[in-house]
């Protein structure tokens, strides 16, 4: 299936993984574990084909369904539907079956006739490919994804950044590949969908590497666990479950604790006793060789100090404003007939809180793009109140250019930080060295994720605008964003499936969508959260 052999990955100076061999077989469910940035999306791609490594190999046997966090989707023009029978070229089959039925009908002897073979042709392909049954099993993963029929016969353009990565799982769950790769399948699903992806994968025969923060589904699928090490830049390998791997990860980590915990001692021994005997000219020598054994402990222990950090996150004092910073009135969107919502009125007063709740596709990302202004309302308008400052951040990183680096996106963010200053602010982030300068493009999406937040908490906005601001986050990470929600003294419109994000939220008001209908919050809604 997927053969790793001694393989070594970098970016620029930084070594994410050094010498590792690993095998993906058939039957192995491999949950790829690790902190943000150790490099999992990096390894995934990797394994995906998806560029080389710096050293040794990656080999493939059979198909591979790849899902990562970012997924491309070149022609938006494409129905959602044939997007998914794509996986299986039945989509190409079916198209020239369209255009064959209607040049069969051609006055034209010649081209019926043509017409007639080509539409044989394809048909043959069609049923090779499975045929009605086929197109009737991509449609039954779609609804349980949360696609319904409608959306399946809309243009890919017309459909939100999270309805297009569930018609990518969809693809792949449906492409009969042999080997999966997904990178935290469970962003934009719902309660019932990740229910059933669950299902999906423990019943799945094939080879399966998958990253998620959802403990629950890796708990339920996996059989084997390999957990990148950022500290020494290695792979332990655990042939076990995840809840084995859970208490052997305790005892590992209490061993290496103790380990490190002798090397400082062993360390600052070294460094007493090299600065006793560096005054004696006979012993300078032996005294000079510990000095330099004990920083060479030190400076190890200093990287593992380093890769162990966690972003500590502020959100920005908010700007003075006036009582109402931000209401729209009459909003509506639609894409061709399909409307998303209409008649949508929203007051965000000074310090408010409200939550926007809806099924998946009721326009939640739609509506924060609006009152960011990166989308155009159908009717209605947005009237900003005296002072408004908005900090937007999207669920699909939008607001970051991929081709830019991390350092170029923060100053793009504050123009008046100077250079010194933009790097300081990344540094708290965990941005650091040769980070700074990485392309937007190759961040994982908690890396991402990092990045969107570091532009926030510099632009003193008073109306923050968060769309799902946990995905890709580890639990450490995770907290810290909680924990800013908590104490941020400004606006929040918050849109999350997240039930952590909702609580530190503490909301005074929640907007349903896609009816517009605005009530005072209360426990009741609570349970909508997962569902949304």
């Amino acid at each position: 299936m997927i053969t790793v052999n001694d393989v070594t990955l970098r970016f620029g100076a930084r070594v994410l993984m050094s010498n590792v061999s690993f095998r993906v077989d058939t039957g192995d469910k491999i949950g790829l574990v690790g902190r943000n940035g150790a490099g999992k999306t990096t390894l995934t791609r990797m394994l995906s084909g998806d560029g080389q490594p710096s050293e040794g190999s990656i080999t493939h046997r059979g198909k591979i369904g790849y899902l990562p966090q970012d997924p491309k989707i070149g022609d938006l023009s494409t129905t959602a539907r044939d997007r998914i029978l794509g996986a299986r070229g039945l989509d190409e089959a079916l198209d020239v079956m369209r255009k064959a039925e209607i040049d069969m009908a051609s006055a034209d002897t010649a081209t019926a006739e043509k017409a007639m073979k080509a539409y044989g042709r394809a048909q043959d392909a069609f049923a090779a490919g499975g045929g009605y049954a086929a197109e009737a099993e991509a449609a039954t993963i779609s609804a349980a994804l949360g696609l319904p029929d409608r959306v399946l016969e809309q243009p890919l353009s017309t459909l939100s950044g999270g309805q297009r990565r569930r018609i990518e799982l969809a693809r792949i769950l449906f492409s009969d590949a042999e080997t999966m790769l997904l990178d935290e399948p469970t962003n934009h699903l719902d309660a019932d969908s990740v229910t059933w992806l669950r299902g999906f994968l423990k019943n799945y025969s094939g080879g399966l590497v998958i990253i998620s923060h959802d403990v629950e589904l890796i708990e339920e699928t996996v059989n084997k666990v390999l957990y990148l090490d950022a500290n020494r830049a290695t792979i332990d390998i655990y042939n076990m479950g995840w809840k084995h791997y859970v208490r052997q990860r305790e005892a590992d980590e209490v061993r290496r604790k103790r380990e490190r915990e002798i090397t400082t001692k062993t360390a600052e021994r070294l460094q007493m006793q090299g600065n006793k005997m560096r005054a004696k000219a006979s012993k300078a020598t032996a005294a000079q060789q510990m000095l330099r054994r004990a920083e060479d402990m030190m400076a190890s222990l200093e990287g593992v100090r380093q890769t162990e950090k966690v972003a500590k996150i502020d959100f920005p004092s908010p700007a003075a404003c006036g009582k109402t910073p931000l209401m729209a009135e009459g909003l509506s969107k639609s894409y061709g007939s399909l409307e998303i919502f209409t008649d949508v009125n929203l007051a965000i007063d000074k310090g408010s809180r409200v939550v926007v709740l809806g099924f998946n596709g009721a326009g939640k990302t739609t509506l924060l793009r609006m009152l960011a202004g990166e989308l155009v309302s159908d009717s209605g308008e947005i009237q900003p109140g005296h002072g408004l400052k908005i900090g937007y951040f999207a669920q699909e990183h939008e607001t970051l250019d991929p081709d830019r680096t991390v350092l170029q996106n923060m100053q793009a963010s504050a123009p008046d930080l100077t250079d010194t200053q933009a790097r300081s602010v990344l540094g708290a982030f965990l941005f650091t060295g040769d980070d700074a300068d990485k392309p937007a493009r190759v961040l994982s999406g908690g890396e991402k994720t990092r990045l969107a937040l570091a532009g926030l908490i510099v632009s003193s906005a008073n109306v923050l605008l968060l769309d799902e601001p946990t995905n890709n986050l580890d639990p450490a990470s995770r907290e810290e964003v909680l924990s800013a929600i908590r104490r941020y003294q400004g606006a929040i419109v918050l849109v999350s499936h997240d039930e952590g994000a909702v609580q530190a939220l503490e909301p005074d008001r929640v907007l349903l969508l896609p009816d517009g209908d605005e009530d005072l919050w209360n426990d009741d809604y609570a349970d909508l959260i997962s569902l949304a």
